[in-house]
């Protein structure tokens, strides 16, 4: 690493397996497991795009570039601690996606399984939330400006990627990424990456959010793909469901019970009223549950629909069935610390076992601002 910084910032680990340098960051390092090292070093990369080596040696070669680069050196602090774990975090999934086709090593979807694994990791070491979801989203889209300037939906992705983290810091996260490698034309991906951010400077969502004109236009955007985002679209809703989104014991009936007084469409009550078990098949509670809601559609009855609607294709038929009725859907996130859930979920009259938890928090997908026309994100960090 370099030395002599003036400023917190996390060491890399020097040998594979070593326990890293600790700085106390707000997100929560001190307690940070760095058993994902070893298998990273242990990791063969192509050497068309990667001749340096395994995935260790390239991490440690993008966190030297980046703290190289005067472009990071110019951010805040705390800015400065996203970059970096976006960047020592980048690959982490690579060896669980290794594949080796025609003699090629390749590692189909590793910016996805290392999103959700970032996540997991970093929600159990208790790092803050929204530090913890732009580093998320950090790994989950390292590698678009690589090549974003080539499609045809450019603007569509630099929207959505601006809703969740700034343009600039992903820019720099993959800029270290391109000149942490030997590869052969190291300098195209260099020069995609000033397009990526002339693209977002130029539409406004390099250091903000794209400035949609109001939460129902930004919501149709992205259900439709001959929309201008620029102009504010007619709002036709005529009334409000409410869908919560959250893992068994994050408090979700705590927070309905606190906060609305609404008709309930809620899976686990369907479940005593019918009688079915809370695990293996559940598409009988689910139907029940969806005729239920209908109901309440055909009346234009506002409700709220309580279930753990953990990924992102489920919520994704729910709210489409409701708008479809002319609604106007409120996306609830509950999130709890990982010992508060635990609590939690003990403490439930049906408590959801360790196995099955651990189902869920592999296809666990935070809901993005854009799934829905409002998003509210309800999160305890107390412990």
């Amino acid at each position: 690493m370099t030395p002599g910084l003036e400023f917190p910032c996390p060491a890399v680990p020097q040998a594979p397996g070593g326990a890293p340098t600790r700085a106390p960051l707000s997100i929560a390092w001190e307690g940070f497991d760095a058993d994902w090292i070893a298998p990273m070093a242990a990791c063969i990369q192509d050497p068309e795009h990667h001749a340096e080596g395994d995935v260790w040696l390239h991490t440690r070669m993008v966190c030297e570039a980046l703290v190289g680069l005067p472009q990071w050196r110019a951010l805040a602090p705390e800015d400065r601690e996203l970059v970096f774990a976006g960047a020592l975090l980048h690959d982490i999934a690579k060896p669980a996606t290794t594949t080796i086709e025609d003699g090629r090593v390749k590692h189909p979807g590793h910016s996805v399984r290392g999103a959700q694994d970032v996540r997991r990791l970093l929600w159990e070491a208790g790092a803050p939330f929204a530090a913890r979801e732009q580093i998320v989203a950090l790994v989950r889209h390292h590698q678009v400006p690589f090549f974003l300037i080539d499609q045809e939906d450019a603007l569509r992705r630099a929207a959505a990627i601006s809703l969740r983290v700034r343009g600039r810091l992903l820019a720099q996260v993959t800029r270290a990424d391109a000149l942490g490698r030997v590869c052969r034309d190291p300098q195209r991906l260099l020069d995609n990456i000033d397009l990526f951010e002339a693209l977002c400077e130029e539409h406004g969502c390099l250091d903000a959010a794209f400035p949609f004109p109001d939460p129902h236009t930004r919501y149709l955007y992205f259900k439709s793909t001959d929309r201008d985002p620029r102009f504010p679209a007619h709002d036709d809703t005529r009334f409000e469901v409410v869908l919560m989104c959250g893992l068994p014991g994050a408090g979700k009936d705590h927070w309905i019970a606190e906060n609305l007084e609404l008709p309930r469409v809620s899976m686990d009550d369907l479940r005593r009223e019918l009688r079915l078990p809370f695990t293996g098949d559940q598409s009988e509670v689910a139907r029940a549950a969806r005729d239920r809601a209908r109901e309440h559609l055909r009346r234009e009855q506002p409700f709220v629909w309580s279930a753990t609607n953990l990924r992102r294709d489920i919520r994704g038929r729910l709210i489409s069935m409701f708008s479809d009725y002319g609604a106007r859907v409120r996306l609830v996130y509950i999130e709890a610390s990982r010992a508060r859930q635990r609590r939690q979920n003990r403490e439930r009259d049906a408590t959801v076992p360790e196995a099955a938890m651990e189902r869920m928090l592999r296809q666990w997908d935070i809901p993005a601002p854009y799934e829905a026309h409002r998003v509210d994100y309800i999160v305890r960090e107390d412990e």
